[in-house]
């Protein structure tokens, strides 16, 4: 069954009603409506920045971009293989992993990794930035700070998605998964060519938002937001060192900005009309359509080959 709507709060002026909200639930039990309620009306336009930031950095892994690069979807498709991800993720933590829409959902996700040889290793580590980055972001730019009960409701409803994956030896709490995250990057991250090439092509899908004249600041804010570990694994150039200050200086006052808005009274996990490739929620797309189509030009062999498991 769909979820039910969530009571939208009785007054425009009244900017904590979802955090009461939130105090009120258990994240044992209800995590994932805490979580539909952080990610889909308290922070979305930061847990879509962060999430944008996660899955970039993954591809700092070899294993993780030689696949990608494979399968050439990036450099063809760059724009609808970031919106496939963000609707497959967002109907997942609208509707929720046991939902019929999350359900279906979760049949494509699994339907387009089942493809290759991916190691349980490289599936883990994805789903750690799924985690952590949104946590990462909010603590340093979000208009409030993440509430306990955010935080493991997080962890709780990224392991159910991960365990629907089939993903592994998920750790139990937040400081061993970090360990994890934190130990998978320094013994993974490195440079390669395949990094470098998916690196660019997302960088290429994230300058077309802006008008022509304002992508080489698109660019250097993008490369700003990248610490030196991820920059090195793309080959990327540091942006100008003015552009730091400048970046995070304008996130800050966003988010002094968000603290006088009036609360939202619609998800916007998946209610996105500025989606490049299927404007309009629910209309404009089938769930089962989401995702990267059957690689038939690629020789299966050949393409497990480049994505080497640790």
């Amino acid at each position: 069954m769909p979820r039910p709507p969530l009571a939208p709060p009785a007054s425009r002026r009244d900017r904590f009603h979802w955090l009461r909200r939130i105090a009120e639930l258990d994240p044992e039990t209800d995590y994932h409506e805490i979580y539909r309620i952080s990610a889909g009306y308290e922070f979305p336009w930061d847990y879509t920045r962060a999430l944008e930031l996660a899955l970039y950095r993954t591809y700092c892994v070899p294993s993780i971009s030689a696949l990608l690069d494979a399968t050439g979807e990036f450099g063809r498709r760059g724009q609808r293989r970031y919106d496939d991800t963000a609707l497959l993720m967002g109907e997942i933590s609208e509707h929720g992993p046991d939902s019929d829409r999350g359900r279906r959902s979760l049949r494509s996700v699994n339907r387009m990794h089942n493809r290759y040889d991916i190691s349980n290793g490289d599936m883990l580590y994805v789903l750690s930035t799924f985690v952590f980055e949104p946590i990462d972001w909010i603590a340093a730019y979000g208009w409030r700070p993440l509430t306990g009960a955010e935080l493991q409701a997080g962890l709780l409803h990224y392991t159910e998605v991960g365990r629907r994956m089939n993903i592994r030896d998920i750790p139990a709490d937040l400081d061993s998964f970090r360990a994890f995250k934190e130990d998978y990057e320094r013994e993974h991250f490195r440079y390669a060519e395949t990094n470098a090439r998916v690196g660019q092509a997302t960088l290429d899908v994230f300058r077309a938002w802006f008008p022509a004249p304002l992508r080489p600041l698109a660019d250097a804010g993008v490369r700003t937001l990248l610490d030196d570990r991820t920059r090195e694994a793309f080959g990327f150039a540091p942006a100008p060192r003015w552009m730091e200050p400048v970046v995070r200086t304008a996130l800050r006052v966003r988010a002094g900005v968000e603290t006088q808005l009036p609360p939202r009274r619609r998800s916007r996990l998946t209610a996105d009309p500025r989606n490049r490739t299927y404007p309009g929620y629910p209309d404009g797309y089938a769930v089962e359509s989401l995702g990267a189509p059957e690689p038939a030009d690629i020789d299966p062999k050949w393409l497990r080959s480049r994505a080497p498991s640790v």
